[in-house]
């Protein structure tokens, strides 16, 4: 399996936010969830990524090409969804349209419309009018109407209702049905990810905690719960992080069946990517 993605050793600083060292590799035929909380250095790197800022060290190959050094040819292959859309907004779609449909030469025209009409979308509407889920499938309608291998896609879902993020999470599903592609999904939303992603990767105050298989993730850690008298010196070793609230603590742990065998009488639940990024994050709580 070839990597579409190949980050290393990446590091971009700014007076009060430096990436360090972010090294990470996506590879093909796979949905990347990038997760972290808000201020945690996502779209910084997605930045980095695009060209949009300028990194001070490191590199960054896309389909085994130099990011900056091969940006026109690689623009032909990267379809992106960015949160603030990055559009005119006294442009109708059609108008917007014209601006970008120019600049990709392998442009659908009849994939565009296709996805217009799938989305329920007037072309002839004002930018300005649209609400932010008709904003989120402008912006797709636009990505994948270019023949792109490698969707980038920063906070897409954010502020989105249920119903316009599940048909979002489709449509990634119905996009990655052809070989070759890959999708890079920033986001703190992690329950999106719970059903459409391979891998995750988690970044903290600028710096990657983990990138592993999703799968994998999820079987590794559980949720414990049980009575604080449980708690001693050597039992809070095997916990990522608790929370104590009475009587009763609440704890993440990456040591299921030592649990069990030590601690009597506990309740184990499965973790959820949200957990699990939280008991990463140093200050986070379990749930």
């Amino acid at each position: 399996m070839e990597n579409i993605l190949e980050i290393s050793g990446l590091n971009k600083s700014y007076t009060d936010f430096s990436l360090t060292d972010i090294s990470f590799s996506l590879p093909e035929d796979s949905i990347t969830g990038f997760i972290g909380i808000n201020g945690s250095g996502k779209t910084t790197t997605i930045r980095c990524i695009l060209g949009l800022s300028k990194f001070d060290s490191g590199s960054i190959r896309i389909f085994g090409k130099d990011a900056d050094r091969d940006a026109k040819a690689l623009k032909e292959r990267i379809g992106v969804v960015l949160d603030d859309g990055g559009f005119y907004e006294e442009f109708s779609m059609a108008q917007m349209k014209g601006i970008v449909a120019p600049a990709y030469k392998n442009w659908q025209e009849k994939d565009y419309n296709n996805y217009m009409e799938q989305f329920g979308l007037n072309p002839k509407q004002k930018i300005s009018t649209l609400s932010k889920g008709m904003k989120m499938k402008f912006s797709l309608a636009l990505a994948l109407s270019h023949k792109a291998e490698f969707l980038i896609m920063d906070e897409p879902t954010s502020g989105l209702d249920p119903l316009i993020r599940s048909q979002l999470l489709n449509i990634l599903a119905e996009y990655m049905k052809k070989d070759g592609r890959a999708v890079f999904f920033s986001t703190h939303i992690t329950s999106d990810l719970e059903h459409i992603a391979d891998r995750l990767i988690l970044i903290n105050n600028g710096h990657i905690v983990f990138q592993q298989e999703k799968d994998s993730l999820l079987s590794k850690y559980r949720i414990v719960k049980g009575n604080c008298r449980l708690l001693n010196t050597e039992s809070r070793k095997m916990f990522l992080n608790l929370r104590q609230d009475g009587n009763d603590f609440v704890g993440l742990t990456d040591k299921p069946d030592e649990v069990i065998k030590t601690m009597p009488g506990i309740l184990i639940e499965r973790a959820t990517i949200e957990n699990i990024m939280l008991g990463q994050i140093e200050g986070g709580s379990a749930k």
